[in-house]
Formats: structure tokens, sequence, C-alpha cells
């Protein structure tokens, strides 16, 4: 079993460096010479570190939280291996690679090499988005905080959502072999948001 979810901490990577993603934990309760119990209150950001996307994260009126069905949460996946793509991988980069309608794709790039946050991390392009709309996967996950990077009108989010497929974000995939694996990848149940939390294992 290979833990590949980011590990939930104050100082922990943020998108774009945005204090305001920062994870802010609170003990609102603690032991009083020896007695009671301790409990925290944690503020997070549901796009801070392994998270997966719903459609109304960029649809408007589209399918919240309620998109993610538990059934495609623990299933075969591919890890395919792009570390030696430069800026953002494109539906030329994809095609060299076996991937085949139904697929859950990883896709392991130099982000995971990264310990801060990267401005120039690597992405998913429009094409390569495209490129898996018109094949049909069921999800891909990219070890970025984001699938895309500064792209107008968010085109690789919308197109990947707008056709039911399933954005993992924030995986951390170093010591990882291209090859088949099982992914289990449950988000948290919270309703009516447009995101969750995600505890992202492999199997091998």
């Amino acid at each position: 079993i290979i833990v590949i979810s980011m590990p939930i901490h104050s100082h922990m990577p943020v998108f774009r460096n945005a204090q305001e993603k920062r994870p802010v934990f609170h003990i609102i309760r603690n032991f009083v010479h020896g007695r009671g119990a301790r409990e925290t209150k944690m503020e997070l950001e549901l796009h801070t570190g392994t998270h997966m996307d719903a459609p109304l994260h960029m649809i408007e009126g589209g399918q919240d939280s309620g998109f993610f069905k538990v059934e495609d949460m623990v299933l075969p996946c591919k890890v395919m291996d792009f570390t030696d793509v430069e800026d953002g991988i494109t539906g030329e980069d994809l095609q060299k690679k076996e991937i085949r309608p139904g697929d859950f794709l990883l896709l392991k790039t130099k982000n995971s090499f990264e310990e801060e946050f990267c401005p120039d991390f690597i992405f998913v392009r429009e094409s390569g988005a495209d490129y898996l709309a018109q094949i049909g996967v069921k999800g891909v996950g990219i070890d970025s905080l984001g699938i895309e990077r500064s792209q107008e009108d968010h085109a690789t989010h919308k197109t990947l959502l707008g056709n039911g497929i399933y954005i993992l974000e924030g995986l951390r995939l170093k010591g990882v072999e291209e090859g088949s694996y099982t992914l289990a990848a449950a988000p948290i149940s919270i309703m009516g948001v447009e995101a969750a939390p995600v505890r992202a294992l492999l199997i091998r």
C-alpha cells in the first residue's frame, strides 16, 4: 500500500502560496491537571492538499459533491510517467500512452519532486483534456494542486468535469513507478460542496 496523498498541516504547500488556503488548527478543549480531553477544530479550504473536484467547482449550476459515487473510488488505475514534459501535457503527449475508455489515470510529472509550491507547475493543456474526453476516461489525477495553470475560462476543468470525468488533484507520486495499480481515493462525505479532501492510496 502506497500513500499518494499530501499530509495536512499548517506549513504544507498550498496553491499560489495563498495564506488563506493554509489549514488553521484551534485547540478548543485540552487536559487540565491530567483530567478532561483534547479536541481540535480545523479550518480547511476544500481545495487544499489532495482533493477531488465536482462540476460545481467550475461550472455554474453544475453538480455538487453528490457527483462523487463511492463505487468509483476503489478501482483499477494506471500511473503514467510524464516526467519528461516541461510545461503542459498535451493531447499529443497522451497519444503516446495506452489509454482506453473507462481508465482512471494518474499523471506523474516533475511536480512530484517539488517540496514547495512551484508557480510553473506541470498541468494538463486543453488539447490533453479534449483527448481524454474523446476517449471517455473515468478520471484523471495529477501531482499538482491544480490540473490547469492560468488557462482562459478554465478550459481543462470544464472539459473534463463537463464530460463527467473525475479530477483528483494534489497527488504525491515521487516514488511510484509507471504501471497498473488499484486506487482507493474516496472523498470525505461533505454534502452540497464543490470539492472534498481525499486520502489517496495505491495498492500493488
